[in-house]
């Protein structure tokens, strides 16, 4: 297995310039290139910059040099790893890829950081040497605080460079590694963004039917399934409802046509008509929430009603005791229990039925939700805290179809998908195995 000593980031966006950053911190020599040298050479000060800086010792700054596409393209012939991080456009990776192919070294790999367009996409039709060199590593912002990077290789990456991706990713950069597939938005996003995509399809009925408030439905769907503490709206309002109405877009296009994702892929009525508007979320002052600070140093927080379509003062929710628990919210018959039950049923029964297509164990899914979007507990994990024959009865009643791993713990007999205080987890195979460290 090579060592990675020198590192070529292709991008000096945020992302690009945080790989750059854990990489010049764990003591790699860094080349960061993109159109424009000035902004490279600004992007890398800026990592010194802010109350959680990437860089907090400027001498390591040193460790990067800055170029442009234009120029210093072929410095990237000195790199062990190429990591692209520019626009996420297959056309304008393809090229780029294309320009690199010839000047990188023999043994080098070369990875792309997307978050959703497939690996074989940008792949198809390269030549052989690349198509054993490529891989996707997909990092989560902020790349120097967030623990996951998924690992995903081509159909015909040589399993050495992957072996090297792996170690070097967790070891010298101390990420968290998970080893995912090349299906649409890999593991974490495939989930996460199921989760929030379809909690705002069953959050605004339950408001309709049972009254519930934005608040309710943030304090509901926090501590008391261990989630952070966003809960649903506050997490879109972080990310912002224009990244949901793209991933939204690609997981349309590209999301199997039978995949059960597909009927809440689209944004509701009255979530598209604050997109539509420009509300966004913090990045634009406000979406569901606004906070308005004073000269005087007091502030509001103000919540926006999204079926009277205005905004009014924020209400917080103060969970009762039997709203402390997923479990003991599933066995209310409360309507704040009936909500966290829709949307914790489906969303554990859709990710059941994921495995073997997205990761080849639930032990991969699990450390991508946790490491990722900050669960306390993957969904396998919760599926076993709940108690699976819960969601095996419900999804018997409604007439659905066995979620794959569901179906895989009824055929061997066992109630729990992971045993021996969690050393062991079942795979798809119905036996047993060591949890990998």
């Amino acid at each position: 297995m090579k060592d990675i000593k020198t590192v070529a980031v292709l991008g000096s966006g945020t992302m690009g310039t945080g790989i750059a950053g854990v990489c010049a911190n764990a003591g790699c020599n860094v080349l960061l290139l993109d159109m424009d040298q000035a902004a490279c050479d600004k992007a890398k000060q800026n990592l010194t910059a802010g109350r959680s800086p990437v860089v907090k010792d400027e001498s390591i700054l040193e460790n990067i040099k800055t170029g442009s596409f234009e120029n210093d393209l072929s410095t990237v012939s000195e790199a062990d790893w190429i990591c692209e991080a520019i626009i996420e456009n297959v056309d304008i990776k393809r090229t780029m890829f294309e320009k690199i192919e010839s000047l990188r070294k023999d043994g080098s790999i070369l990875t792309t950081n997307t978050s959703g367009i497939p690996l074989r996409d940008i792949y198809q039709g390269v030549p052989e040497r690349m198509q054993q060199d490529i891989a996707v590593t997909h990092f989560f912002n902020p790349v120097h605080i967030m623990k996951l990077v998924e690992l995903v290789p081509g159909e015909h990456t040589r399993p050495e460079a992957i072996e090297t991706l792996a170690h070097f990713l967790g070891t010298t950069l101390s990420k968290g590694v998970v080893n995912a597939k090349d299906t649409v938005n890999f593991i974490g996003n495939r989930i996460g963004y199921f989760w929030m995509l379809t909690s705002m399809h069953l959050a605004e009925k339950a408001m309709m039917e049972d009254n519930l408030t934005m608040e309710t439905v943030d304090a509901l769907l926090s501590s008391p399934v261990g989630f952070p503490s966003t809960g649903l709206y506050g997490l879109v309002d972080l990310i912002g409802l224009d990244v949901m109405y793209n991933v939204g877009k690609n997981l349309d296009i590209n999301l199997p046509e039978n995949d059960y994702g597909r009927r809440f892929t689209a944004l509701t009525e009255n979530v598209q008509k604050l997109y539509d508007q420009g509300q966004l979320g913090r990045k634009t002052g406000g979406g569901f929430y606004k906070l308005t600070r004073y000269d005087d140093g007091s502030k509001t927080m103000e919540a926006f009603d999204i079926v009277n379509h205005q905004w009014r003062n924020a209400q917080p929710h103060t969970l009762t005791d039997s709203e402390q628990s997923m479990v003991s919210l599933f066995n209310s018959d409360s309507p704040n229990g009936r909500f966290v039950s829709d949307v914790m049923a489906t969303t554990l029964c859709y990710t059941a039925d994921l495995v073997p297509d997205i990761s080849n164990d639930i032990v991969n899914v699990d450390r991508a939700m946790k490491w990722g979007f900050g669960w306390k507990k993957g969904p396998f994990e919760l599926i076993d805290e709940l108690g699976a024959q819960k969601l095996i009865d419900l999804v018997n009643a409604n007439n659905m179809g066995m979620p794959k791993m569901l179906q895989v713990l009824l055929d061997a007999g066992e109630t729990n998908f992971y045993r021996n205080e969690g050393q062991e987890y079942l795979g798809t195979d119905g036996s047993w195995h060591t949890v990998p460290a």
